[in-house]
């Protein structure tokens, strides 16, 4: 089989930027990481738009494309969260005089990366190693990452193909795991009525979690940003710094309890914004003990993988593995 060399467009759309990049569909490393330029969406009134200026500013051109965005896809149409973009993939497609072009939520292209990252690209976090599995091996991984919101997916490998599993597991409620817990949860209730995972575990997550320790604390920290408290945190103020540990705990419970929903025992990888950000505090924090602490599954636990995603742009390189998936399924039809 051979497939086409014409490369395609990939690209990762946020609420602020755009990020775009060409994929060499042939071989093992299809991100062309040169070919990487982001731009501000205000910029431009369209996606199409958008596009079609990275690839008149690069000199190229493609045929395809699989664009990640972060919100909702249905059916032909994808709605950017906090942005005013609707994105019409057929449209998009004339416009850009596509043969074919696929929107993928953000979270699906993070669960694609998975295929291509190497041990260089991830972080591990606890005793459980990981090693990339040879070709043609079933693997069932999961993908959590608090930023903006907290986005969770899954990659089910199996017969050579990747299947991305998209959820809204961030919106799971939230399940305090100690006395502490109980009593923030018991705060963000009085706020917000039902507490979902992502209520603490994202950006504003981590501010919601100050908060309440503060009220806990008689004390009154102000309007804070999610840097403020890392900031603090970094500076040595102990609310802050408690902030931070709880923050970690949680996420490392939440991430243990995908392993269990999903059946992911090949590993979890930890990706989204924030992690990166944390990535030290993280290694030192109750994050794995957590993970690991599942009562009678608490000794198998142990024996799975988590994986901090350090790769610059996973969210184009899991774009780049969905678009050479589609090659490959557009080869084996013919």
């Amino acid at each position: 089989m051979s497939i086409s060399p014409a490369p395609a467009l990939v690209a990762d759309i946020g609420g602020t930027n755009a990020r775009f990049a060409l994929a060499h569909l042939g071989g093992t490393s299809p991100l062309d990481m040169d070919s990487i330029r982001e731009f501000a969406v205000v910029d431009f009134p369209s996606l199409g738009d958008a596009a079609r200026h990275y690839l008149e500013q690069i000199g190229s051109e493609a045929r395809s494309g699989v664009f990640a965005v972060a919100g909702r896809v249905d059916g032909d149409e994808a709605r950017i969260t906090n942005h005013p973009w609707v994105i019409s993939r057929s449209r998009t497609a004339a416009m850009l005089g596509f043969d074919s072009l696929h929107l993928i939520n953000d979270f699906a292209a993070q669960a694609m990366a998975i295929s291509l990252l190497q041990p260089g690209d991830v972080v591990q976090i606890g005793g459980a190693s990981w090693t990339p599995s040879a070709a043609g091996e079933p693997r069932n991984y999961g993908v959590i990452g608090p930023g903006t919101g907290l986005g969770v997916g899954g990659l089910i490998v199996r017969d050579g193909r990747n299947y991305p599993l998209e959820t809204e597991g961030g919106h799971v409620s939230f399940p305090p795991g100690t006395p502490e817990e109980i009593r923030i949860l018991e705060i963000l209730s009085q706020q917000f009525g039902r507490v979902s995972n992502e209520r603490l575990i994202c950006g504003p997550g981590l501010v919601n979690i100050h908060r309440a320790l503060s009220e806990i604390a008689g004390s009154d920290p102000g309007v804070l940003q999610p840097a403020d408290v890392t900031a603090r945190a970094a500076q040595g103020d102990p609310l802050s710094m408690r902030a931070v540990d709880v923050f970690l705990a949680i996420f490392g419970s939440i991430a243990g309890d995908l392993v269990l929903m999903q059946g992911a025992w090949d590993g979890v990888f930890l990706t989204g914004g924030l992690v990166p950000r944390m990535l030290e505090s993280l290694q030192h924090s109750g994050f794995r003990q957590r993970f690991e602490n599942k009562g009678r599954f608490s000794p198998a636990m142990s024996r799975v993988p988590s994986l901090a995603v350090v790769h610059p742009c996973p969210g184009l390189l899991g774009a780049a593995a969905y678009a050479a998936d589609a090659a490959l399924a557009r080869e084996i039809r013919r």
